[in-house]
Parts: C-alpha cells; sequence; structure tokens
C-alpha cells in the first residue's frame, strides 16, 4: 500500500512540474506542520502528496459545515478533523488531548487561513499553530510551497517558547530558505 501512496504522491509532482525536498531528519512522532503560501488547493493537494510520499499521517482542522454528505468520509479519510468556531470549546485544549493520546500525530495547519489571491492585500498569519504546539509541548515544523519557483517541501522546525521571538525566527526561516515572505503580527507591547 505504502508503495502506491508514494508512487501517486511522485506523480501528482512530476504532472504538475513542480519540485520538492524534505530533509527527513526534521520530522518527529509529534508536531504542528505549518505551511506557506496558501495561494490554491494545489497547495494542499502537493502537500497531500509529500506526506503520502513519506507515508506521513496527518490531521488538519476544517469547518465542521463542510463534514456533510458524500464530502464527510472523504474529509475524514485524509485526516480531517470537525471545527466548531462557534464552540464554547478551546480548539488548543482539544489539540493538546489528542496529542496526549496518540503515539504519532501530526497536526498540518496553513496560517495564512484563507488563500491569498494575486494582488489582495495579505495580512499578518494567524498564530493558533504556536499556541497549540506550545501548549502540546511539540515542535513547529516548516513546510513551503512557492508556486513562483514550482518548488515546495520541509524544511526546518523550531521548539516554541516565546511568541514574537518564534514568529520573527520563523519569518526569518522561510525568508532565508524559500524567499517566501510572511507577514507577522506586530509584537505585543509590555503596558
Amino acid at each position: 500500500m505504502y508503495f502506491m501512496k508514494k508512487l501517486i504522491g511522485e506523480l501528482t509532482f512530476k504532472l504538475a512540474g513542480w519540485k520538492y525536498k524534505v530533509e527527513p531528519e526534521v520530522l518527529e512522532n509529534k508536531q504542528v506542520i505549518i505551511g506557506f503560501e496558501h495561494t490554491s488547493m494545489m497547495d494542499a493537494v502537493l502537500s497531500l502528496a509529500i506526506f503520502q510520499i513519506h507515508d506521513i499521517e496527518i490531521h488538519t482542522l476544517i469547518k465542521k459545515e463542510l463534514f456533510k454528505g458524500p464530502l464527510k468520509p472523504i474529509l475524514e479519510k485524509i485526516g480531517g478533523i470537525p471545527v466548531d468556531r462557534k464552540s464554547s470549546k478551546d480548539i488548543v485544549a482539544q489539540m493538546v488531548e489528542q496529542f496526549q493520546n496518540n503515539e504519532k500525530f501530526n497536526l498540518v495547519i496553513a496560517p495564512e487561513a484563507t488563500r491569498a489571491k494575486n494582488g489582495e492585500s495579505r495580512r499578518p498569519i494567524r498564530t493558533g499553530f504556536w499556541h497549540i504546539a506550545k501548549a502540546a509541548n511539540v515542535p513547529i515544523v516548516l513546510m513551503y510551497a512557492n508556486s513562483k519557483t514550482k518548488q515546495g517541501g520541509i524544511f526546518g522546525k523550531i521548539y516554541p517558547s516565546d511568541l514574537d521571538q518564534d514568529l520573527a525566527e520563523i519569518k526569518k526561516l522561510y525568508k532565508a530558505h524559500t524567499g517566501l515572505d510572511i507577514i507577522i503580527p506586530e509584537a505585543k507591547k509590555d503596558e
């Protein structure tokens, strides 16, 4: 089965005209994997292909409204976790519980949230991924898809300690390794 998944993943990259590189020493049994850029659904397809090639079972947060009808079993099969954004239940606590209850758990998050369109002004990234990784005591693994160069992969990780410093480091690593310039929220000033 793994051979077939790997073959399909590699074929996906070949047909799309993309290249990928994964630094396997970066990966652990439990991690939050973040990815930039999030410009099209092709980013998700290529990410799934990388995970298949490297036999990585992933989970991702998806709004609960999509878990209906014939789409529900597909989303569950690809590791979708339904999220009710209006619920009073804390998503960070729910994800920490998942990390604690599983020997292996890979949570994939696109911090840009909505896909950025050409010419659209970009907003600072969301920081929920950092809060989940910090609370679960797991690393943040860095993944990228650069549509201009048609290259993607997994290249680094950090262990969360201080939000503002970690976001600045993530920005620096993405810029140096991929040329991507992510927008981080302004540092919180002490009052």
